[in-house]
């Protein structure tokens, strides 16, 4: 499998992001298996058929300086920040059940190399000790399949619980004690810190490199400008005044 790097570390827009997962399946034809890690400054992400006002406490995020955007893939909502590792994978493949168990099956064994123990379930989510750590999406594009998730190694909870519309019980602090019950973060299982697990999972699951071009970013933007800034994709049309 291919690691994708960017020209320099500058940290981008979640968005940005989803449009590297579609140029990458389109533009970098190569046959083979694509990967990259990334982090994102707070930020809020979707499901394509949610309706926003249902899923994001808008009020909050503009409040706290939180985006949010749509993604293509189905699922709930999901708070990502820079304690978090967002993983992407992309294969030329039209199972895309079949490819997204598979996919499944690479992050527990990743993680079980590191003496965790880690497993699947049937609503997409990876667990340590019976608890999540890892929620994951996917959908289908023109012959290749994109499947991305959460790593949650660390996390600002309230941030977490907030952002996301919750019912009104969560907003305790029982709720908070509540989703900590059911949810684990990565640096509670490893002394690894959030880059070496970061270094630890392309080494793992790589084997080579593919660094983009100037030229690669340029048309990644252009994809995030044309579909994830778009108004019209993010709150959808009968929602543009939110």
């Amino acid at each position: 499998m291919t690691h994708l790097v960017l020209p320099t570390d500058e940290t981008r827009r979640l968005s940005f992001y989803l449009a590297m997962e579609e140029y990458a399946a389109h533009a970098l034809n190569n046959g083979g298996d694509l990967f990259f890690l990334w982090q994102v400054e707070p930020t809020v992400i979707f499901g394509r058929h949610q309706v926003i006002e249902n899923e994001v406490n808008i009020p909050y995020c503009r409040e706290h300086g939180i985006e949010f955007y749509r993604r293509k893939s189905g699922g709930g909502c999901v708070y990502a920040d820079k304690s978090n590792v967002m993983m992407s994978y992309i294969t030329r493949s039209d199972q895309v059940q079949t490819t997204f168990r598979e996919y499944m099956q690479m992050v527990c064994a990743m993680l079980k190399a590191l003496g965790l123990d880690a497993t699947s379930t049937e609503n997409n989510d990876v667990l340590i000790g019976g608890r999540k750590v890892s929620g994951n999406a996917y959908y289908h594009k023109a012959g290749w399949s994109i499947v991305h998730g959460t790593m949650l190694f660390d996390t600002d909870m309230q941030h977490m619980l907030q952002a996301i519309t919750p019912p009104k019980q969560k907003l305790t602090k029982h709720g908070v004690e509540s989703v900590r019950q059911r949810i684990t973060l990565l640096k509670e299982h490893t002394d690894l810190s959030i880059e070496e697990f970061k270094h630890f999972a392309v080494e793992r699951l790589c084997s080579n490199t593919l660094r983009l071009t100037d030229e690669d970013v340029r048309n990644i933007e252009r994809i995030e400008q044309e579909t994830y800034l778009n108004p019209e994709f993010i709150y959808g049309k009968e929602n543009m005044s939110v």
